[in-house]
């Protein structure tokens, strides 16, 4: 299955209001066909000897007005069915990210994984709602001018449409190379927003070292280069309508050189030859959307390949679908026998053989040297990786032999890295116990020392903190997080160097 039919496969459940987009874009191809037949009775009969003059305007009037209805509800429906396909895509793509292993997320950083979610699905949701429903609705409209000029004469039609089957191949062509340069495109502006994400998170560094105009010029050579990209898909693209404009004022000229000898031979009359000319000219605001159709699909296609290229990404820690919950800690946390190694081109052990026994209860510190793995051992209770040899049991259980979110549920953890949301402080405390009470979230500050300092604060416990808590010191982040975790309450409570930004009486 390619990426366009899994794409279609998301507007499945829509299906209803595709059927209405359709109806309305019937109406639309309608309206413009009834117009085109009016041109006869125009030049036939209006003009000529001022008959069916009142009919012919209220029946110009009416073939607008079905038009304007065809369009209007086309174009609300298909945006309509745009707008939740590229809901649904986001959702799942999100989703999917966020279940990946710590090993993914140190492979993408975090300017790349947004660039997927927001800029390629933005692509997406333009071939959903616009290009397709532009496919649909001037397919039936040139569907019905054609109709109309093969009624009247088919030869004269096949002389006006020869240069058709000419601009198959160009387009073609042409939109394989669209599809490729917009991958680059994709990618170049996935290059910009890690550039960019990763100077804003930086910023106090940045300032520090006086790197302002460095990162400057590093953000100005990738948007460079997103501009060359994109000039060179602009490039292509504006080859297509001046092609097809040739190509329709070649069939123009052989229908005047055709018509004007079927005049004069009484095969037809001013008015048919009139009609059409005009459809030939109504057919070309059509044909140009068209010929933009095939561009901006593969660019829609080059988008769908990289977001489901991610989402056949599975780099998930594994789970049996009927592994059992894991019942809560009584005896004692094993590590047997345990190494690992980071997933890399060059595999380098971290743990060897890493054999000792945690009783419940007890308290245990785990001393080494910067970079000797503490943080790595740890993090292998919770399965952020998995082990590489030996295991890790729980009361005898092997922590792989038991559902992910049971095993999670016993574990609070204080990262060596304080990470806090953009919300409030009270909400940023209950994170990992939601129905938690004002109660019990003041009483778990208490705990952590964090109390008095959420007192003095304007808002109180409904301060909000800003990105990754950045309106607190270092010291407040971190008993905000060791709050988070004693809320928590899990039986198994890992502190990764927690108190490092902590005064000693704190401490």
């Amino acid at each position: 299955m390619n990426a366009f039919q899994r794409l279609l496969r998301y507007a499945i459940p829509y299906r209803t209001r595709l059927v209405w987009a359709i109806a309305a874009m019937l109406v639309y191809a309608g309206g413009s066909m009834y117009l085109a037949s009016l041109i006869k009775p125009i030049f036939d009969q209006v003009l000529p000897k001022r008959e069916l003059l009142l009919y012919t305007s209220v029946a110009i009037f009416g073939a607008y007005v079905l038009k304007g209805i065809g369009a209007y509800f086309s174009d609300y429906y298909m945006a309509d069915v745009g707008q939740r396909v590229v809901m649904d895509v986001r959702t799942a793509l999100y989703r999917h990210i966020l279940d990946q292993s710590a090993a993914f997320f140190a492979r993408h950083s975090t300017g790349q994984l947004l660039s997927r979610v927001t800029n390629d699905v933005a692509q997406v949701q333009r071939a959903v709602s616009e290009t397709i429903g532009d496919l649909l609705r001037e397919s039936l409209a040139i569907t019905g001018y054609m109709a109309l000029l093969f009624y009247y004469d088919a030869r004269l039609a096949l002389v006006c449409l020869t240069g058709a089957p000419l601009v198959v191949y160009p387009l073609v062509r042409l939109g394989r190379r669209v599809r490729k340069t917009t991958r680059r495109s994709q990618e170049q502006l996935e290059r910009v927003s890690h550039v960019g994400a990763e100077a804003f998170n930086s910023h106090r560094i940045v300032k520090a070292f006086g790197a302002e105009g460095r990162e400057s010029e590093k953000f100005g050579r990738a948007l460079f280069q997103l501009y060359r990209t994109n000039m060179k898909v602009t490039s292509i693209m504006s080859v297509v309508p001046p092609t097809m404009e040739l190509l329709g004022a070649l069939g123009m000229v052989g229908a005047l050189w055709y018509g004007s000898r079927a005049i004069a031979l009484g095969r037809l009359t001013a008015g048919e030859f009139t009609l059409f000319l005009g459809a030939l000219f109504l057919m070309y605001g059509p044909i140009k959307k068209l010929s933009r159709v095939n561009a901006n699909l593969q660019q829609a296609l080059a988008a769908s390949e990289r977001i489901f290229e991610l989402l056949d990404t599975h780099s998930e820690v594994p789970s049996r679908p009927d592994a059992p919950a894991l019942p809560p800690l009584t005896e004692a946390i094993v590590f047997r026998d345990v190494s690992f190694a980071y997933e890399d081109s060059r595999p380098r052990s971290i743990l060897k053989g890493v054999s000792f026994e945690v009783r419940a209860g007890e308290m245990v510190a785990i001393v080494g040297r910067s970079g000797a793995g503490k943080t790595t051992l740890v993090n292998l209770l919770p399965r952020f990786f998995d082990v590489t040899r030996g295991s890790i049991l729980i009361d005898g259980r092997d922590v792989r032999d038991v559902s992910l979110g049971s095993l999670r549920a016993q574990v609070g953890i204080v990262t060596q890295e304080t990470l806090l949301f953009d919300d409030s402080i009270a909400n940023n405390i209950a994170y990992g116990h939601v129905r938690a009470n004002r109660q019990e979230i003041e009483a778990a500050a208490r705990a952590a020392h964090a109390h008095e300092f959420i007192t003095v604060l304007p808002q109180g416990y409904d301060t909000r903190i800003g990105e990754r808590g950045q309106r607190l010191s270092g010291g407040q982040r971190q008993r905000l997080a060791i709050a988070r975790a004693l809320l928590k309450n899990a039986p198994i409570l890992i502190l990764d160097e927690a108190t490092s930004s902590l005064d000693s009486e704190s401490e």
